[in-house]
């Protein structure tokens, strides 16, 4: 019994000592790591095996930002900057008397405001969709909830509207896109006098010119009474020459067998220019001094009911009297007599 008690003794006291051992090396330890303590209050790396909480986080989140997409440099929704879009014309041309449309597309516009401007006198003439100006030509067209558009519209273009006009937006700096508006004076013609005179049954002969002025050829429309001239239609007869090149349009209108029907006001109409008119007259059986002649030559003089030849005779009759008083002798009225009797 006594030497098995010395047994458990002796494992007891062994045990107390392994104990103490273990306790005195983590004491040792611990005062080994705060010689490494990190300013921030983590424990950095002992022999590449020891690392802190705080750190190991650091780490993570540092391998975790690394690895998501970068957006440095990518535009926002909020940060786009406006800009013109590239449509549009900076050089348009309209004609006097019609309207014409000025293009601007800005995208990206947020809450900045467009405006319009002539540059030849900074006068504003639009902002957003308001008018700025007393003159009801111009106003702003094509802005919807879905469009980028702030087109300016010019009504019935007049010569002193050519010019240069900026549509501009106030982004900081200011943008401003340029657009010249150049206005042509182009002109239809009817040859001729104003009033033309035909004989029943013979040919109506009428000739438009349109001068291009720079603008592509037109197409030529003819009227009559107001009415698209039917070249297919049931009377027959009717034809229509055009001729086109770099110095504009001609087209001549031609109808034989003119009838008392065909009397009225003819156009020729143009996409271009102004129409021109004139007035036809179908005479049955009369003989006015304006008549045209046959079929394609036409005469066109100043009408007088009663004839060209008394009109004549008393412009000129003080110099007949002139002449022929000395050669006959007596008074004027007696020279005048005898002068119309021969």
């Amino acid at each position: 019994m006594a030497v098995y008690r010395g047994m458990v003794i002796l494992l007891l006291g062994l045990l107390c000592l392994l104990r103490a051992e273990s306790s005195l090396r983590v004491a040792d330890e611990a005062e080994h790591v705060q010689q490494y303590q990190h300013p921030g209050g983590g424990l950095r790396l002992i022999d590449g095996a020891t690392a802190s909480v705080g750190e190991k986080r650091e780490d993570i989140g540092a391998e975790k930002r690394a690895q998501q997409p970068r957006t440095v440099g990518m535009p926002t929704a909020m940060s786009a900057k406006a800009h013109f879009a590239e449509e549009g014309s900076e050089n348009v041309t309209a004609l006097i008397g019609q309207p014409a449309v000025l293009f601007c597309k800005v995208k990206n516009l947020g809450n900045r405001t467009v405006s319009w401007i002539r540059k030849r006198d900074l006068h504003i003439l639009t902002s957003m969709e308001l008018t700025y100006t007393g003159d009801g030509r111009f106003t702003v067209i094509g802005n919807t909830e879905s469009s980028d558009d702030w087109n300016l519209r010019i009504g019935d273009v007049q010569p002193r509207d050519e010019g240069i006009y900026e549509c501009q937006v106030n982004t900081e700096p200011k943008i401003h896109r340029a657009v010249y508006l150049r206005v042509l004076d182009v002109q239809a013609e009817i040859l001729g006098t104003e009033e033309v005179y035909v004989r029943k049954g013979s040919t109506i002969s009428l000739t438009c010119t349109v001068n291009s002025q720079g603008v592509p050829p037109s197409n030529v429309t003819w009227y009559h009474a107001g009415t698209i001239i039917d070249f297919d239609g049931p009377r027959g007869g009717v034809s229509l020459e055009t001729e086109k090149s770099k110095g504009g349009t001609t087209s001549k209108l031609l109808i034989t067998r003119a009838s008392l029907g065909d009397s009225g006001n003819y156009s020729c109409v143009s996409s271009k220019a102004a129409r021109a008119t004139v007035v036809v007259h179908v005479l049955n059986d009369e003989h006015p001094a304006a008549m045209q002649h046959g079929g394609a030559a036409s005469v066109r003089f100043a009408t007088y009911p009663g004839g060209l030849l008394l009109p004549m005779l008393l412009l000129f009759l003080p110099l007949i009297v002139g002449i022929v008083t000395p050669w006959v002798g007596g008074s004027p009225i007696i020279v005048l007599a005898k002068t119309l009797s021969r």
